[in-house]
């Protein structure tokens, strides 16, 4: 049964945010931040926010070796386990979120009540539900948050999409996203070098005995993430509806198996395909295979064809078979700076970032429905809400 999406969220008992002025330092040079996961990726962002002029003041993480590592570029910023803890800590004008997906909605939500500004890492949320919960608390909140899909400020992908706008392409009846690594492997489940919150990592998780891999890799388990069907799938998902100016999917199919990942639930090698009603769909990832290496999206037209990748963009005309020379080529990259130069000027001039929460709460929707009906067997359907599945 489908669930009106006001009645849902009025039963949610997200928690009361108060409307937030600026802060009080992001109308000057350099913003202060903390970072919220002290993994890979979160480290890496705050190389980048420091690089472009804010500075990095604590980090948190339930790992000792990832708060240490952390401490090597930043050695003067305070670290914590608990990411409350880190909230309290004065003069932090934003968060980086950058922890598990099952993580994801605590942390913005506390970030806002805490009155800061929030750089989130996709995907936006672990549930569709969340999503909702997620959005309808930024809005009440008055606060800047950029979700971390950056081909959204990435200066050649803007200008393909205007050129699919103008109608070079024709009529699009088929997307191909695809993502090829060869990286699958056993997961290690060796303990960890130094301290764990184990408990913490939990959180609202289901309780269960430490076990390293699940948090090594946690993106791999069902109880933390939506595996790469969301965390892949939400760039590029987000660059096809985008560039077709779609809403979400309204049904999917999906399937998938573990090939190498021995220990994962999540699979490594899964295809799924969309219905958005005017054309299909295919998302397809296979982490034992590195032909072609990492991804591509292919929108097929009936005058066009137009691939994009970590090379730039690419149209041909049609028939392909009598213009196999490329009527343009773009090889700019997909730089994350712009990304976070638009999050940090709109914390300045509190204008509404690139990725906000609506368009992320858009990207995730087809990806969590794709993971439902891979989990059920068969196809499924997106109800209008965004909440429920039918």
């Amino acid at each position: 049964m489908q669930t009106n999406r006001r009645r849902f969220l009025s039963m949610a008992a997200a928690p009361a945010i108060l409307q937030g002025s600026p802060s009080s330092t992001a109308a000057n040079d350099k913003p202060a931040f903390g970072v919220i996961g002290s993994g890979g990726r979160g480290r890496y962002l705050a190389r980048y926010f420091a690089k472009l002029g804010a500075e990095c003041v604590a980090f948190c993480d339930v790992r000792e070796d990832c708060l240490q590592e952390a401490l090597k570029d930043f050695p003067n910023a305070k670290t914590y386990y608990h990411h409350e803890e880190l909230l309290a800590q004065k003069g932090i004008d934003f968060t980086i979120s950058a922890g598990p997906d099952h993580w994801h909605c605590a942390h913005l939500l506390d970030s806002l009540r805490a009155g800061k500004d929030v750089y989130a890492e996709k995907p936006l949320s672990k549930t569709l539900r969340e999503s909702a919960i997620m959005v309808e608390a930024v809005r009440r909140s008055g606060k800047i948050v950029q979700v971390g899909m950056q081909r959204r400020s990435a200066p050649g992908l803007i200008k393909a999409k205007q050129m699919v706008d103008e109608g070079i392409l024709g009529r699009i009846t088929m997307v191909k996203a695809k993502w090829h690594w060869n990286t699958a492997r056993p997961l290690n489940n060796d303990p960890f070098p130094g301290k764990v919150d184990w408990e913490r990592f939990l959180g609202p998780a289901p309780k269960r005995p430490m076990e390293p891999r699940r948090l090594r890799y946690w993106r791999w388990f069902r109880d933390y993430a939506g595996g790469n069907m969301t965390d892949q799938g939400t760039h590029l998902m987000d660059v096809v509806q985008w560039f077709t100016n779609s809403p979400p999917p309204r049904a999917a199919v999906a399937m998938g198996f573990v090939a190498k990942n021995e220990g994962a639930e999540h699979p490594e090698v899964f295809s799924a395909t969309f219905d958005y009603g005017r054309f299909l769909a295919c998302w397809e990832l296979n982490y034992c295979n590195d032909y072609d290496d990492s991804w591509s999206i292919l929108f097929m037209g009936d005058e066009g064809t137009m691939l994009l990748n970590d090379a730039g963009v690419t149209v041909w005309k049609e028939p392909w078979k009598n213009n196999r020379t490329p009527v343009y080529e773009d090889k700019s990259p997909i730089p994350i700076e712009t990304h976070i130069q638009n999050f940090l000027e709109c914390i300045r001039t509190r204008k509404q970032p690139n990725c906000t929460v609506e368009i992320a709460q858009q990207a995730v929707a087809g990806p969590h429905l794709a993971n439902i009906a891979m989990d059920l067997g068969r196809s499924v359907r997106l109800a209008e809400d965004l909440v429920t599945v039918s």
